[in-house]
């Protein structure tokens, strides 16, 4: 079975409305996203029942704390049996090592990836924190990761080039994907083809699929669009 590229955002705070929106996806071409808003208000038990209908799910929790803390969270969230879950590079290499133990330790099969630079972040309010280009500090954040032993980064579509990491086995993860002109919370957009082109390894889709009456016809057509 070929790996699919599409990882849909679960956009939504009713568990009636995930499971609904499953039933009309096929998990032969997608992956799921769980955030904080749905892992927050429905938990563990949520992530079973949807692995139970076939869907790999990455944990997008972004930890960020004291190594041991994010150790022993990092371990209960592999317990669950998650395809990928991920950790802000701004915690530091110790951190991401720690969070890297603790999936060696429960599952080295699922993968570990770093946060950068959020897409809602611009030039300007970096500025006051004396980052003068986003693009530099990302490519930082990802050596960092990388150096660490990470699975990937999560990163937007344009910070893929100035990142420069080659290597086959360290992938790109990017949201900030839409088939519109529609930013929502995103400071700058890419469509799937675009971040394709740019190098992404896997896409993040959110509203665009989780919104539309024919969600797989959508999914089918981003499929397509990689070809």
């Amino acid at each position: 079975m070929q790996d699919s590229k599409v990882i849909i955002a679960l956009d939504f705070s009713d568990e009636k409305k995930v499971m609904q929106l499953c039933e009309r996806l096929d998990c032969s071409k997608c992956k799921l996203k769980v955030g904080k808003q749905l892992f927050t208000k429905y938990g563990p038990a949520l992530v079973d029942k949807l692995q139970s209908k076939g869907f790999k799910i990455f944990l997008d929790l972004k930890f960020h704390d004291i190594p041991t803390t994010v150790y022993k969270a990092s371990v209960e969230a592999y317990k669950l049996g998650v395809w990928m879950l991920n950790v802000h590079a701004l915690g530091g290499s110790e951190m991401m090592s720690a969070a890297l133990q603790a999936r060696n330790d429960v599952n080295k099969e699922s993968k570990l990836i770093a946060v950068s630079i959020l897409t809602s972040h611009t030039n300007a309010n970096l500025a006051h924190f004396g980052i003068e280009r986003r693009e530099d500090f990302a490519k930082i954040l990802a050596r960092k990761a990388d150096d660490a032993g990470l699975d990937g980064i999560v990163c937007s579509p344009s910070d893929i080039e100035s990142i420069g990491i080659t290597k086959e086995s360290f992938m790109y993860v990017t949201p900030g994907i839409r088939l519109g002109s529609n930013k929502d919370d995103h400071n700058r957009t890419f469509t799937p083809k675009q971040a394709y082109d740019l190098g992404a390894d896997y896409i993040v889709v959110g509203r665009p699929i989780s919104e539309s009456n024919e969600p797989l016809l959508v999914l089918d057509k981003i499929l397509s669009s990689f070809n």
